[in-house]
């Protein structure tokens, strides 16, 4: 019997990168799972191509995390589709860089936005029906960065800080009630999609280096002298979303490489 047989989950932000590894993962190891994402056609077509590689039900839906009411009624829905629901994993964010003298302010609100109001949003959503059923795992997707200030990128780490705030404060709110919240802090997913689209230009510019210096310069801090991958990520995901971590609520779970320690 596959592992999370039977169990029902939904993932923010998973119609692509790091979030569709998630659904797939949940997927093969026996999970229907509802895809929320901002982008619908992406949505739904990762939602159509994982549940042909499954054989699991997986729907997609359309999902401004920061809007409250739009999440209240997708949690209904997704529940009501699914028959319940005992994972959720807040995986959607964002990520914009710059030097502090001269990062705009709406670029700060809007990061700050996605990744932390949307993961509260979402999160309690998520706790309410969770809390109906008597128990569930709720999961953060957060960061290195929100163990340890980042580099020109203040927003994103006071955001991911501030997530790991939301886990601790949920956990011991929702604990009496069988649902327990977590976070995993990835190091730098070098090969994802992010990184190769949009964070090494970025970071290029922004440290006045080329791309390949960037990457050289990322896979150095790590001990280990790789990046992460999807898979590692989606192993404590698995881990997190399975009943091997039902003592375990409130914490924020490095997967670095040994870049962090704390």
């Amino acid at each position: 019997m596959a592992r999370l047989e039977g169990k029902r989950a939904i993932v923010t932000g998973g119609a692509q990168g790091l979030g569709e590894a998630i659904v797939h993962r949940l997927a093969s190891e026996g999970c229907s799972v509802a895809i929320w994402d901002i982008n619908a056609d992406k949505s739904n077509e990762a939602a159509a191509r994982i549940a042909n590689d499954t054989g699991r039900t997986v729907i997609g839906a359309q999902v401004d995390v920061c809007d409250a009411a739009a999440a209240r009624n997708a949690m209904d829905d997704a529940a009501a589709r699914l028959g319940g629901l005992e994972v959720f994993v807040s995986n959607a964010g964002i990520l914009k860089s710059g030097d502090s003298i001269t990062f705009e302010v709406e670029h700060w609100r809007r990061v700050i936005d996605v990744n932390l109001t949307g993961y509260f949003i979402c999160a309690r959503e998520a706790a309410r029906v969770m809390v109906q059923g008597g128990s569930g795992s709720i999961i953060q997707i957060n960061s290195k960065s929100g163990k340890k200030g980042s580099f020109k990128n203040c927003a994103y780490a006071a955001s991911k800080f501030g997530g790991i705030g939301v886990t601790q404060s949920l956990a011991l709110e929702f604990a009496e009630h069988g649902v327990r919240v977590n976070s995993i802090c990835p190091g730098n997913l070098l090969d994802s999609p992010l990184w190769k689209d949009s964070l090494f230009k970025q970071y290029a510019a922004n440290q006045g280096i080329s791309e390949n210096e960037v990457r050289k310069k990322y896979v150095d801090q790590v001990p280990m002298k790789r990046p992460c991958t999807y898979h590692d990520v989606t192993n404590v995901v698995m881990f997190l979303a399975s009943d091997d971590s039902s003592y375990m609520t409130g914490q924020a779970i490095n997967v670095t490489g040994g870049q962090e320690m704390r």
